[in-house]
């Protein structure tokens, strides 16, 4: 399931890759991604078919946990 965007979700992602010692900027320089579209897909701007599969990708390396 696909976690709702929300500004809180792009905090929670922030922060997931901070306990790992790495950050969103980073994740996305090593996945070839501008993090102006990472940001766009966890707030909702970008909500299409293509932005929520990134949304999962981004969620699921951050480690963090989502309610379904």
């Amino acid at each position: 399931m696909t976690p709702a965007p929300s500004l809180d979700l792009h905090r929670k992602v922030r922060s997931g890759f901070v306990a790992q010692g790495t950050s969103l900027n980073r994740w996305c320089e090593d996945n070839s991604i501008l993090p102006s579209n990472a940001r766009d897909v966890l707030i909702g701007r970008w909500n299409g078919p293509k932005g929520r599969e990134l949304r999962n990708k981004i969620v699921k390396a951050s480690g963090i946990q989502v309610a379904a």
